[in-house]
């Protein structure tokens, strides 16, 4: 499941949802991916470079080219960079759209090794 949620703007507001976001995808059964957690961490990508940018966005339409489906947070408005991702290439793919992830979703059962 690629994971699409807002990253501009107030990041440091933004990253804790997505952190949130991830929490309560893993806690549907789900693994999730999280591109703008990951591709923008420092040493990474710079956002705030165009070219840069854009690599990360290819990158993370990649992923949606093999994910199941994209879950979409929207409490926090849909960004540019996450309406790319809506009309990405995931079509015939599942788009769950969601709101207030919650660490207070119950966990189904964990499958131990």
């Amino acid at each position: 499941m690629v994971l699409e949620s807002p990253f501009a703007g107030d990041t440091t507001t933004n990253l804790a949802y997505a952190r949130a976001a991830m929490h309560d995808s893993l806690m549907r059964g789900e693994a999730p991916f999280a591109s703008h957690m990951l591709y923008t961490q420092p040493g990474v990508l710079d956002d705030s470079n165009e070219y840069e940018r854009g690599v990360g966005i290819e990158a993370n339409l990649e992923w949606m080219a093999g994910a199941q489906g994209v879950a979409l947070y929207i409490d926090r408005g849909i960004t540019p960079g996450m309406s790319l991702g809506i009309k990405g290439r995931h079509s015939g793919r599942t788009r769950r759209r969601r709101t207030q992830p919650s660490r207070l979703v119950r966990p189904r059962s964990h499958r131990r090794p």
